[in-house]
């Protein structure tokens, strides 16, 4: 509408943004936005006032960092039990070789330490591709 009353064919409402509809008005205001937007809030962005609810911003942060340090220290136990499981099949290996040679030493007579059937000269080990880049 012009000064006079008559309406313009091609008027469009153009609103002065101030603290509720823009949240980037103030620096702080900005960081609460952004940081709520980086989080997954698309709420972040639409007309509300954070001067209003200072209750609500604070419950949000601190939620925020309880679930991260939740999860890190749930993802930290996972990893220890995964490499507890990696380090059971190790020392039973280590284990099983140790006994091994004990028995070879001393529970073997020195005959039987020669027969070429238990102990041959060359041993042919195939190891699977796969298996060996898992360990890697």
């Amino acid at each position: 509408m012009t000064e006079d009353g008559n309406i313009i064919k091609n008027a469009i409402l153009i609103e002065e943004p101030d603290g509720y509809t823009n949240l980037f008005s103030n620096y702080p205001n900005s960081l609460l936005s952004m940081y709520l937007f980086l989080t997954g809030d698309r709420n972040s962005l639409s007309a509300w006032s954070p001067n209003e609810n200072p209750l609500m911003i604070i419950l949000m942060i601190i939620f925020s960092f309880v679930v991260v340090v939740y999860l890190m220290n749930l993802f930290i136990g996972l990893l220890n039990m995964a490499i507890e499981a990696d380090n059971n099949r190790a020392s039973y290996l280590a284990q099983k070789a140790l006994i091994l040679r004990e028995i070879e030493l001393f529970y073997l007579f020195p005959h039987q330490r020669r027969w070429k059937t238990w102990f041959p000269d060359i041993i042919y080990y195939y190891a699977d591709v796969d298996k060996l880049t898992k360990v890697n």
